[in-house]
């Protein structure tokens, strides 16, 4: 598919995606004969998971190291098993990490709720002019 079809898919921007590919994060799988950006599943996978960790506050680098893992992992060659070890373990710092951004999201928006609730309570004792 094309960049237009993978972006309304994403909900990324062409510009984002473009971004991701100059970082490297994502490499279209072809090129059409016109020079057209070409992906496939696993792309717009890729992508997905890129755009799930970046409210999440990660870094394109910590991007980088996951998806780097999470291919060898799933290369579909055998890997020694101290190696396979490494890699999981990355993985679960990864998993470990998130859930506490998640955790960390929630108190925010409790809080940010909260003070909307203030702001209403607020607004429902002014006196109506």
């Amino acid at each position: 598919m094309q960049i237009g079809e993978v972006a309304a898919r994403t909900e990324l921007s062409l510009r984002t995606i473009r971004h991701y590919e100059d970082t490297g994060l994502v490499i279209p799988s072809a090129r059409s004969q016109g020079g057209f950006r070409l992906y496939t599943e696993d792309d717009v996978a890729r992508l997905l998971v890129i755009r799930r960790m970046k409210p999440l506050g990660f870094t394109l680098d910590q991007m980088r190291d996951l998806l780097d893992a999470t291919d060898r992992l799933d290369s579909g060659t055998e890997l020694p098993a101290d190696e396979r070890g490494s890699l999981l373990e990355r993985v679960r710092t990864f998993e470990d990490a998130a859930q506490q951004r998640v955790v960390d999201l929630r108190t925010q928006l409790a809080r940010a709720e909260e003070f909307a609730g203030t702001l209403r309570e607020r607004l429902g004792r002014a006196p109506a002019q």
